[in-house]
C-alpha cells in the first residue's frame, strides 16, 4: 500500500511531461534578417540563448526582404519570424487573419530621410521634381515617405520619383550623385551620411507620439503557436532575455552584433558607424500596436493592403500579447498593450 503514493507521483509526472510535450516543439524555424534592426536574433545567435531557451533545434533562416520572408511563412516553411510591420499586416490581411500573429516587437526608430550635405531641401515641397528612393515598394519605410509626401498633397509618378530600390544600391546611387533623398533604416541613414557625404533631413521618430513606431515585430505562424504555446512561450523568454542583455551590455551586444553581421552578410560595420546607427533605434519587446495600426492605416490609404478590407476591423486580433505578457509578468517588468 505504501508503493500507491509513489506510483501516482509517477504518473503525474508522466501527465505533465505529455502535456508539455504536446505544447513544445523539437524544431523551430527561425527567418530574421542580416539587420541590426533584428538584434535579439543576431546577439542571440552569438550567445547561443535561444537553443537553450527553447531546448529545440533552431533552423534559423536568413532573408533580406520581408515579403519574401512572409511568403515562406504563409508557405509553412516558416515557423516564427522577425519582420518589418508592414509585411507582416499585409500576410495578415491576405490571409484574413489567419496565417500568423505578432507576438512581440523588435526595435523602434532607426529610420530617417537623408539628402545630399550639399542639399537645399528643407520641406515636402523642395522635393518637386527630384529624386527619392526606398528600399522596397510598400516597405515600412517606402510607406512612410509616401504618406510624408501626400500630406503636402505631391504625387509620386507626377510631382517627382519615389524610386524603390536595394539599401546597397541606394547607397552606390547616393555617392553617385543620381538621388536627392533617400529614406532608409539604420544603419543605412549612418552609411549615407558617412560614406555618401549626406545629412538627415528628417528622423522619423519626430514624426510619432513619444518618438516611437515599430521598425521590426516578432510573427507566429497562427497554427504552430495554436499547437506549440510551451514553445513560443520559451522563445518569447529568450527574445526577452536577449532585448534586456543588449540594454544593459550595449558595447559587448555591438561586437557580437557586428561579427554576426560579419558571418552571414560578409560585412562587418565600421565602429563609429555601429555607435552612430544604434543611437537612433531602441530594441524593445513592446509590439508598439497603436503605432503600427496607423502605419496600417497609411498603407491602406496608399493601395498597398488588399482592397475590400476594412483596415480597422481585418487588423482585430492581429497582436497577441498573452504570452509575451505572461513573460513579462514572471520577470516583474511592465506589461505592453495589444490589439
Amino acid at each position: 500500500m505504501k508503493l500507491k503514493p509513489i506510483f501516482a507521483i509517477i504518473i503525474f509526472v508522466m501527465l505533465v511531461c505529455a502535456v508539455q510535450g504536446a505544447n513544445a516543439a523539437d524544431k523551430v524555424r527561425i527567418g530574421h534578417f542580416p539587420n541590426m534592426t533584428h538584434a535579439q536574433a543576431l546577439v542571440g545567435r552569438s550567445l547561443g540563448i535561444f537553443e537553450q531557451r527553447l531546448g529545440a533545434r533552431i533552423d534559423w533562416k536568413m532573408f533580406n526582404a520581408g515579403p519574401s520572408e512572409m511568403e515562406a511563412l504563409l508557405a509553412g516553411q516558416l515557423d516564427i519570424a522577425y519582420v518589418g510591420p508592414n509585411p507582416a499586416v499585409n500576410a495578415y490581411l491576405r490571409s484574413k487573419g489567419k496565417a500568423l500573429r505578432i507576438i512581440a516587437g523588435a526595435a523602434s526608430g532607426g529610420a530617417s530621410l537623408v539628402v545630399p550635405a550639399t542639399s537645399s531641401a528643407k520641406r515636402p515641397q523642395d522635393f518637386k521634381g527630384k529624386r527619392i528612393a526606398s528600399p522596397e515598394l510598400g516597405n515600412t519605410q517606402d510607406v512612410a515617405l509616401r504618406r510624408w509626401l501626400k500630406n503636402v498633397g505631391l504625387t509620386p509618378g507626377r510631382d517627382l520619383q519615389v524610386i524603390p530600390v536595394k539599401n546597397a544600391d541606394i547607397l552606390m546611387l547616393f555617392q553617385q550623385g543620381k538621388l536627392d533623398g533617400a529614406w532608409v533604416p539604420e544603419p543605412w541613414v549612418t552609411r549615407l551620411v558617412m560614406e555618401g557625404r549626406g545629412k538627415i533631413l528628417l528622423d522619423e521618430r519626430t514624426l510619432w507620439k513619444n518618438g516611437k513606431f515599430p521598425t521590426a515585430v516578432v510573427v507566429a505562424r497562427s497554427d504552430f503557436l495554436e499547437k506549440n504555446r510551451a514553445t513560443v512561450e520559451r522563445f518569447l523568454d529568450a527574445h526577452l532575455e536577449m532585448t534586456e542583455w543588449i540594454r544593459k551590455n550595449p558595447v559587448d551586444a555591438k561586437k557580437r552584433l557586428n561579427e554576426q553581421l560579419a558571418r552571414l552578410a560578409g560585412k562587418s560595420l565600421p565602429v563609429r558607424t555601429l555607435d552612430d546607427a544604434f543611437s537612433r533605434v531602441l530594441i524593445t519587446s513592446d509590439p508598439l500596436a497603436g503605432p503600427l495600426a496607423v502605419s496600417a492605416a497609411w498603407a491602406g490609404e496608399l493601395g498597398y493592403l488588399p482592397k475590400k478590407i476594412d483596415i480597422a476591423k481585418g487588423l482585430t486580433g492581429i497582436v497577441d500579447v498573452a504570452l509575451l505578457n505572461k513573460v513579462l509578468a514572471r520577470r516583474s517588468l511592465p506589461l505592453v498593450k495589444g490589439r
